[in-house]
């Protein structure tokens, strides 16, 4: 469906379509008309309106969530748009704002927000080069360093130095990026354009890097962490970095998998699960928490307790919960405010069928999206799961990959799904039929795409018949069958490949010595 334009967008369209033309004139445009020109130029990729939109900008802040969604004269939100093109511009605009002398307007921009920008799966901008958050990073830094280079050794009008533009950004770190984002970041207080980190994520880095960056981020501004692939953190480390800094407004945790390990613990590893407990209790903003493939039996309560607001979002998936952990989640006040909740990889029927039930009833009034996949829900236990999640109206995404359910039982739950009226995404397994007999749970990567295509195609249109026999033409049903899309995986896969295949080869290499030392 066309989104409606006002005559006011429909006009900026007009004015900014014809590039030259639109430069020519910006200067005698009324400021108020900034915006407008801005959003309309995003939308039709005008690189170089942008480009001088952003460099004579008359406002005292520039914040493109705001910019590029909903508005008045144009409802559609533009955000997702993570056209290279339109923010190349953008940036580069910014740096020649800085240095742009004879404007015809006052430099008043004070704030520069980036952080509203999304990284989506599909582009719909036309040149389909995206700028994802890494290269957001390494653009941003870069120009920061030109930028003090140009002013070093240029005699500059004595204003410019004067300028100070707080610039937020959600940083993407990586071993490739690492020394330019450093340097940027340590020349940050000689620099007009001040990077403010507000989230950081950090894949394939050194934990001594890790370390080092963290602190020149500015840990107190810092509202969300993910440390996320190929950093080896464990628990000892999660509490150095507690103890060392302080995250008062950190609002969201994403720690990478094997943080912990209770199958190992010593009296000093209680201590000190007890210490990054009490730490999380002392960040009262957050509500977000994901810790996968962490060994967490037995231990998610001293986790938990210390926590003093509700968390909305819970990843625990592999984590070998037991029915104790199970039981606290349930009872605990978080239960009635999770939004966000991922039990992946625990047999939930076998061993919590009762206490799964009284989690979900606990949650059902705001929880939006669930996570189910490895569970081994079979056949036998679909009308329990229907039974759980009827309470469950709010849901928008259900994720339940990777467990043995025939299309039988698929056609039978998606039936049931039509009747959730809030549902939007919906991620199902390949049927168990459409394997080879005498396939076994959890399916290994080597035979998951091992299966009748055909078979499964068939059972697909069966199951968007449903749905769409059901009026529910606006429910995604898909299969993706490596895990849902990652957009920061998306862009920096060939470095995270690169490091996997390094880290393969350096275990390969101990073992061989190991073996020859032995013989």
């Amino acid at each position: 469906r066309a989104t409606m334009k006002s005559l006011r967008f429909i006009s900026a369209e007009a004015f900014v379509s014809k590039a030259e033309f639109a430069r020519k004139r910006l200067s005698s445009v009324a400021h108020n008309l900034f915006p407008l020109l801005f959003k309309a130029s995003y939308l039709l990729e005008q690189g170089e309106v942008i480009h001088d939109l952003v460099e004579n900008w008359p406002l005292a802040d520039f914040n493109m969530g705001k910019l590029l969604g909903t508005t008045v004269d144009y409802e559609e939100d533009l955000s997702h748009r993570t056209c290279s093109v339109c923010l190349e511009s953008c940036l580069t605009g910014l740096k020649d704002y800085v240095l742009n002398h004879p404007s015809p307007y006052v430099k008043r921009l004070k704030v520069v927000d980036l952080t509203g920008i999304k990284d989506v799966e599909v582009q719909f901008c036309e040149c389909k080069k995206t700028m994802g958050r890494w290269a957001r990073t390494q653009l941003l830094s870069k120009l920061c360093l030109e930028l003090l280079v140009y002013l070093q050794h240029t005699e500059c009008n004595p204003g410019t130095f004067e300028i100070s533009i707080n610039v937020l950004i959600d940083l993407f770190v990586t071993e490739r990026n690492y020394e330019l984002v450093v340097q940027a970041l340590l020349k940050k207080c000689y620099c007009p354009l001040k990077i403010c980190c507000v989230a950081f994520r950090s894949d394939n880095l050194a934990l001594q890097k890790f370390f080092c960056i963290i602190k020149l981020t500015d840990p107190s501004l810092l509202r969300k962490l993910e440390i996320v692939h190929n950093v080896r953190l464990e628990m000892e480390h999660l509490e150095i970095l507690f103890n060392s800094m302080h995250f008062p407004l950190l609002m969201s945790l994403t720690l990478p998998a094997r943080t912990f390990n209770v199958r190992r613990f010593t009296a000093t590893d209680e201590r000190m699960l007890t210490n990054i407990g009490e730490k999380m209790g002392e960040m009262m903003q957050l509500t977000e928490l994901s810790m996968p493939f962490s060994i967490l039996t037995g231990r998610i309560q001293k986790l938990l307790s210390p926590l003093k607001t509700p968390l909305k979002m819970l990843d625990v998936s592999n984590c070998s919960l037991n029915h104790a952990d199970m039981a606290y989640l349930a009872n605990s006040f978080h239960a009635n405010h999770l939004e966000t909740l991922d039990l992946s990889g625990h047999d939930i029927p076998d061993l919590y069928p009762s206490i799964f039930f009284k989690l979900l009833s606990h949650s059902s009034s705001v929880l939006r999206s669930l996570t189910l996949e490895d569970c081994n829900i079979q056949d036998t236990h679909v009308n329990m799961l229907i039974l759980a999640l009827s309470p469950c109206q709010r849901l928008q995404e259900f994720k339940f990959l990777g467990n043995p359910l025939s299309s039988q039982a698929l056609k039978h739950l998606f039936t049931f799904l039509c009747e959730l009226p809030m549902l939007k995404n919906v991620e199902f397994p390949v049927p168990r039929d459409c394997y080879p007999i005498g396939i076994t749970y959890p399916i290994d990567d080597a035979s998951l795409c091992r299966f009748d295509h055909q078979k499964y195609e068939s059972v697909a249109e069966e199951l968007n018949l449903i749905l769409l026999q059901a009026n529910r033409e606006d429910v995604k049903a898909s299969t993706p069958l490596f895990g849902s899309y990652d957009a920061a995986v998306q862009e920096t896969n060939n470095e995270l490949g690169a490091y996997l295949i390094k880290s393969f080869k350096e275990t390969l290499e101990k073992f061989t010595t190991s073996l020859n030392k032995m013989s």
